[in-house]
């Protein structure tokens, strides 16, 4: 007998959901079949109406409680739509689009994006990439070449990014990347996150950039010269995490036009999410947020 093939979690199956529905699959996420207090981990406790109540220090809690969705008003049903909108399209939604879309303010939508995001970050990160690893910075904000004359930056070409944001990447090849915001592509900044992320011994491809240089005392260190057109030199060059860069640019310049250097972060860590989970099966990507424990006040994100 041929064997049925699962059918795939879709945005109807979120918007089939009951409020009542999205607490549970929370719940059962969170603790599966017992419920744990988030104030002292007993695992005895008692339901009370909508809340739970902790046989051991006898404290009230929802099903919010220790979750990214704590102290929010906003139903989890539309958590869920915006969630499913982040974790299953390969592109971002602007704050703009999700307000229209599940019926909340801009700022509001701004505020559950952000929020979403910051469940994104790879718990992963002491795995270091080994084997090949690419590695390159890149510069995001507007192009000088393309502002009125009276916006332009003077002296703001090639490495400079007086008004732009450095990110720095480091991509294993049919692997992981790891993104970050950076605060300057000087080598006394680039070279410890290198050491940290990349396992000893390991191939290195880079540019020419001179803050690479003493790579080769640590790893096997390849480098291309883009600077006299050389960009493949065997198995030596940098056009995957260039590929990682476009597609995270794509994203900035095509969806949300501008993005702050002090909430850059976020947008990396989303883009870094994407790439990392592109095999992951849809539902299980949407399930990882609802197992998070991370959380992002609206004071701690606009301090």
């Amino acid at each position: 007998m041929k064997q049925e093939k699962k059918r795939r979690f879709t945005l109807l199956d979120v918007m089939n959901l009951s409020e009542a529905d999205c607490k549970k699959q929370l719940a059962f996420n969170r603790w599966g079949d017992t419920v744990s207090c988030p104030y002292c981990e007993h695992d005895k406790c008692y339901t009370t109406k909508e809340r739970y109540k902790c046989a051991k220090c006898r404290k009230l809690f929802s099903v919010r409680v220790g979750t990214p969705f704590e102290d929010s008003k906003i139903p989890l049903k539309k958590w869920f739509i915006a969630m499913y909108f982040v974790t299953h399209h390969s592109k971002p939604i602007s704050s703009h689009q999700l307000a229209k879309d599940i019926e909340v303010t801009q700022r509001t939508a701004w505020f559950m994006l952000h929020r979403i995001r910051h469940t994104l970050v790879d718990n992963g990160l002491e795995d270091k990439l080994e084997g090949i690893v690419e590695c390159d910075e890149t510069y995001v904000g507007g192009k000088n070449r393309n502002r009125h004359w009276d916006k332009k930056v003077p002296h703001s070409q090639g490495r400079s990014f007086k008004d732009k944001t450095p990110v720095f990447g480091m991509l294993e090849r049919d692997g992981k990347v790891r993104a970050f915001k950076v605060p300057n592509t000087k080598k006394k900044t680039l070279e410890p996150i290198i050491k940290k992320h990349i396992k000893k011994g390991s191939k290195v491809m880079t540019d020419e950039y001179r803050v690479y240089s003493d790579l080769h005392f640590d790893y096997t260190h390849k480098k291309v010269h883009h600077n006299r057109g050389q960009y493949v030199v065997g198995e030596a060059h940098t056009n995957t995490i260039e590929g990682f860069w476009s597609l995270f640019k794509r994203g900035i310049l095509g969806i949300h036009h501008n993005v702050s250097r002090k909430h850059m972060n976020l947008y990396v860590n989303e883009a870094e999410y994407k790439y990392n989970t592109r095999e992951m099966k849809g539902q299980k990507k949407f399930n990882k947020i609802l197992k998070s424990d991370k959380q992002l006040s609206y004071s701690k994100l606009t301090k």
